[in-house]
């Protein structure tokens, strides 16, 4: 007994390891993509004279600290409302739930939204949190999910993305709305874009 003891926590730091490592190149990959679509002139929404010096986005290092698993706590009776964006315009949004994690032994919580009127399988997550205007876009990120049939949702930071205004000012971009708003450093997924 005591010998299959020893063997179960020897390997366990390696099973770890290699569900953080699993997890990490699902996020490598995830950010590939999506270098991927701005390097492609057929997909890229990049200014022209943005395309010319652009070797692809720059990201936080890949971070397995920001993979969390959150709970999701659904809230039906929610009213409609409309979501200030970078321009005039005035989407209408109603909040899906709230998912509940933890970072770093630190409790957070965050609303997930669905467009109104729009037929759609993902949840909209747009946040801020206190890269926001320093290595990350002023006006937050955000991030999309399926969704879940069940009550918990993966949370993973590293494929945060930058609202399409960042890149092109025609564009027009829902802003956090203050509620998810993070009181932590978020270091991971795409950082601000920086014109050369």
């Amino acid at each position: 007994m005591k010998k299959i003891l020893i063997l179960f926590l020897s390997l366990t730091p390696l099973v770890v390891f290699s569900q953080d490592s699993d997890l990490l190149e699902e996020s490598r990959k995830a950010q590939e993509k999506l270098n991927a679509h701005y390097l492609n002139p057929e997909t890229s929404i990049l200014l022209p004279e943005d395309k010319e010096n652009f070797n692809g986005l720059e990201f936080f290092p890949l971070n397995a600290d920001f993979i969390v698993e959150a709970k999701l706590i659904r809230t039906p009776d929610e009213k409609p409302f409309l979501m200030p964006t970078t321009t005039e315009r005035l989407p209408e949004y109603v909040k899906y739930g709230e998912v509940h994690f933890r970072i770093k032994e630190e409790a957070f919580k965050l609303n997930l939204y669905l467009p109104v009127g729009v037929e759609t399988e993902y949840l909209f997550m747009p946040f801020t949190d206190l890269t926001s205007g320093v290595e990350s876009y002023g006006g937050g990120r955000y991030l999309d999910f399926e969704i879940p049939e069940g009550n918990t949702l993966t949370i993973d930071f590293n494929r945060a993305y930058n609202p399409y205004c960042v890149y092109n000012p025609r564009y027009s971009c829902p802003i956090p709305p203050e509620e998810n708003d993070l009181n932590i450093r978020i270091e991971a997924g795409v950082k601000d874009f920086r014109r050369e």
